[in-house]
């Protein structure tokens, strides 16, 4: 399995009294569906895959594979802060027909690179799926560096790496480690663009939620090397990557959605867009809108 492109990191919608809203769910697939998206993630960060019951991560991916029906891939997010509920969350999704875990680093321990060697090897030699790893030190409070990446990408179960820091260094040096088993995919939105042109093969999107074609356009252009063209393009996204990060994820991308008529808030501990930013909210929304528009119109044609 080769991953690539324009890759959505799904949220999960919820109903006006918070369950799991499967109607609004079964749309946002099929959405991402119509505007190209070249795979998803179910039940990562985005997805509020802590807030979620098992019964209810188990209902988002039945479903979302049975409505993809192999047309591309899909991804679970597994990683937990041990390594043993890691591969037993990674088994229940291979038996729910997941193609690959997207394994973060452990949140809140905080192992060595030692630690993170040992927990990576072990899911991928439990075998159950190909493994994604995931780094993103903002939220788990580790870091999984080049180095220990080195030492992992010649495991046959590990495919790639998703990075969401930005520094352009950091991606160089997972640059050096790509090869035909082991794809790069940048984690951050606001410099995708900048890394598919350095050469990672995709991104993994918060944005693409709610501008999937827009983003598959952006990678195509990007991996295409169109530069002018691309880079035109992801500066009519900056004010939407702004908005995105006004509050922690997935909140902003959340109010985007409900005004999509796709979900209706989130769970607690985390809170409603703040209603200082509600004509923020609005005036993307209207841009998301447009751009989407046109975007759809430059696939079709």
């Amino acid at each position: 399995m080769r991953l690539s492109g324009s890759i959505t990191a799904l949220a999960t919608p919820f109903t006006a009294t918070g369950e799991i809203d499967l109607d609004a769910w079964n749309r946002l697939l099929d959405g991402q569906l119509a505007a190209g998206t070249q795979g998803i993630v179910v039940a990562g960060s985005t997805g509020e895959a802590a807030a979620l019951f098992d019964a209810e991560y188990d209902t988002l991916l039945r479903t979302a594979v049975e409505r993809v029906a192999g047309r591309i891939p899909v991804l679970a997010g597994t990683g937990l802060s041990n390594t043993a509920k890691t591969i037993e969350l990674t088994r229940r999704v291979a038996a729910l027909g997941a193609d690959a875990a997207l394994v973060v680093t452990p949140p809140y321990v905080r192992p060595t690179q030692a630690g993170l060697l040992a927990h990576y090897r072990a899911i991928a030699d439990d075998d159950a799926l190909p493994v994604v790893l995931y780094n993103v030190p903002g939220r788990t409070g580790g870091d999984l560096l080049p180095e220990t990446v080195a030492e992992l990408v010649s495991h046959p179960r590990i495919v790639a790496i998703k990075e969401a820091r930005s520094e352009p260094e950091r991606m160089a040096a997972l640059l050096e480690l790509k090869g035909d088993g082991f794809a790069i995919l940048s984690g951050d939105d606001p410099t995708a663009c900048r890394a598919m042109f350095a050469g990672a093969d995709g991104v993994i999107s918060v944005a693409s939620n709610v501008v999937p074609h827009a983003f598959r356009r952006l990678a195509d252009l990007a991996r295409a090397g169109q530069r002018d063209a691309a880079l035109a393009l992801d500066a009519r996204l900056q004010t939407t990557y702004d908005f995105l990060g006004v509050e922690p994820n997935p909140i902003p991308v959340k109010a985007l959605l409900a005004r999509q008529g796709i979900g209706h808030g989130l769970r607690l501990p985390l809170l409603p867009l703040s209603a200082a930013h509600a004509g923020t909210a609005a005036a993307i929304a209207a841009l998301v809108a447009e751009l989407e528009l046109e975007c759809h119109e430059s696939l079709v044609a």
